[in-house]
């Protein structure tokens, strides 16, 4: 074997090399980014998680076109962390919770299930769902701060990850004053998990969020306004109650 056959055979030796390794460090960082988001969303593979369906609250039983959008795309997420995703009505999901990763949308006007997690999980907030029209209908009520409805320009939507326990899987509750701002929220999640990963490191969020000028810009231009978590969770206080002395 010549120089420059011996040259050729090792600098093909050496792509090789270079090529496994690099194959390796790729699969490796990949399977570390998988492994995150599976923990984050509490989606290990071959797993079942709950997406619980709202109705529209129109009140004809459909489910409204941007919660489909919402499902759509938390479907997509947990096929990608190889897990399966069993689809159930609002009004027919009577198990507990942390068993299974769960994602809850809708406001809980129109979702059951969401009413009964804000009631145990989030006593800090209190959505007026009456169907009286004026300034308040639909407004969040977080702690002592009021976030009222101005439908296409100003819409606020809760984003959460709760726990029951360091073993417990997440649920996630994606609850909006309308349905655009539910698939607002499902879209935040995606694009900010692992920002979102970062910084609560898997534990408990509660996040509030304004979707701007939705007539324009659907879900897209979503501004984040507070981490709500301790406000959310902390009970409100009582009202008092009316004096019933007696005058004169």
């Amino acid at each position: 074997m010549n120089d420059d056959v011996r040259n050729i055979v090792l600098g093909l030796i050496a792509a090789g090399i270079s090529a496994a390794l690099g194959w390796l460090a790729r699969t490796y960082l990949w399977r570390r980014k998988l492994r995150r988001k599976q923990a984050f969303f509490g989606l290990p593979g071959n797993s079942e998680c709950l997406l619980v369906v709202n109705r529209d609250a129109g009140g004809d039983g459909a489910v409204h076109r941007h919660d489909v959008f919402a499902l759509l795309e938390l479907s997509a997420l947990i096929k990608d962390c190889s897990a399966h995703a069993q689809i159930v009505s609002h009004d027919s999901a009577q198990q507990g919770f942390g068993e299974r990763t769960e994602f809850c949308v809708g406001g809980p006007g129109s979702n059951r299930r969401m009413a009964a997690h804000l009631q145990s999980l989030l006593p800090g907030v209190k959505i007026n769902t009456g169907p009286e029209p004026g300034p308040d209908r639909a407004a969040f009520q977080v702690g002592s701060e009021r976030y009222r409805l101005e439908p296409g320009t100003s819409e606020h939507v809760l984003l959460a990850r709760l726990t029951g326990g360091p073993d417990a899987r997440p649920v996630f509750l994606l609850c909006g004053q309308r349905a655009i701002t539910n698939q607002a929220a499902s879209r935040y999640l995606m694009r900010n998990y692992e920002k979102l990963q970062r910084k609560h490191r898997n534990s408990s969020f509660v996040l509030l969020l304004k979707v701007i000028n939705s007539q324009a810009y659907g879900p897209d231009v979503v501004e984040l306004v507070g981490d709500v978590t301790r406000t959310a969770q902390a009970p409100l206080p009582a009202a008092p109650r009316p004096s019933h002395r007696a005058t004169g």
